[in-house]
């Protein structure tokens, strides 16, 4: 009789079973966000975290990843939100690399106690680029004259409209090798002696999942479920925790267009979704 009414009662109030959150973190990496695109940053992902890791009675979080990089802030404020929560409510952390977890992706992945790939997934390219456009040619063509005015030497260093000069470049690539070697120190600090010490580890190299697992950059080949009903039993439940969307949210989503950034200017939406596509692209996704 009591097997009856438990059978009864909705999957959340069953005490049968290990109940495992699942939050999952897709798009590109990127304070605040925009038109046309699915981003990640601290302020995006802060509600859903602190929901998933609330599961009182839940052993581990499961993280699912699946973004080609992006802000190095971000990056490192949802990484360092992951593990304050893990410590904070003694949680395991277990991230699962979707289609690819690169860049600034990885680096939130190092927030796993464990990282389990998929053998075809995308891991890797720890470094740092910049990208922007020069427009002095175009200009010249159609007969624009940039004006530029400023209080400072280097308020204005690597203008687009402008050529570029050598040394706002070398400064540009002093900045870089700065937040590389933050990361690389994330890497190792988190990896430890896991990783093999290939000369290729810090270069900017993405590889499969395959080849990450004999890297020491992923723990195991995996999915979500199997991987979770192995460590935990067959009678495992995952738990998708998501972000609320309004009603006005949902209805622009219609459309396209993400109803949390208002009803702004769709072109540069367009520009920045070209980013966007820039940046999974390099993955050949």
């Amino acid at each position: 009789m009591k097997r009856f009414f438990r059978r009864l009662l909705p999957a959340s109030m069953r005490s049968d079973g290990t109940v495992i959150p699942v939050v999952r973190l897709q798009g590109t990496i990127m304070a605040g966000g925009g038109q046309l695109r699915q981003s990640l940053s601290l302020a995006s992902v802060a509600g859903v975290l602190e929901k998933a890791f609330s599961f009182k009675d839940a052993p581990a979080v499961a993280i699912a990843i699946n973004s080609p990089g992006g802000s190095p802030v971000q990056s490192r404020l949802i990484y360092q939100r992951i593990r304050d929560l893990a410590e904070d409510k003694n949680k395991r952390v277990i991230v699962f690399v979707e289609d690819v977890a690169a860049s600034g992706g990885y680096m939130i992945a190092l927030a796993g106690d464990e990282i389990v790939a998929d053998p075809s997934s995308i891991v890797g390219s720890i470094g740092v680029v910049s990208a922007s456009f020069g427009f002095t040619e175009m200009m010249r063509k159609i007969g624009v004259e940039r004006r530029v005015h400023t209080a400072g030497a280097n308020k204005a260093v690597l203008d687009p409209f402008q050529p570029e000069k050598e040394e706002d470049v070398e400064r540009l690539k002093a900045l870089q090798l700065e937040v590389h070697q933050t990361f690389i120190d994330l890497v190792k600090d988190r990896r430890g002696d896991r990783l093999d010490g290939s000369p290729d580890l810090f270069t900017g190299l993405f590889w499969t999942g395959k080849r990450g697992l004999q890297l020491g950059l992923v723990d195991r080949l995996g999915d979500i479920r199997g991987t979770l009903r192995e460590r935990y039993g067959k009678k495992t439940r995952l738990r998708l925790v998501s972000p609320p969307r309004s009603l006005f949210s949902r209805r622009l989503g219609v459309f396209g267009i993400r109803g949390d950034d208002g009803l702004g200017d769709v072109g540069a939406g367009l520009l920045r979704a070209a980013e966007d596509r820039a940046l999974w692209a390099r993955f050949g996704l």
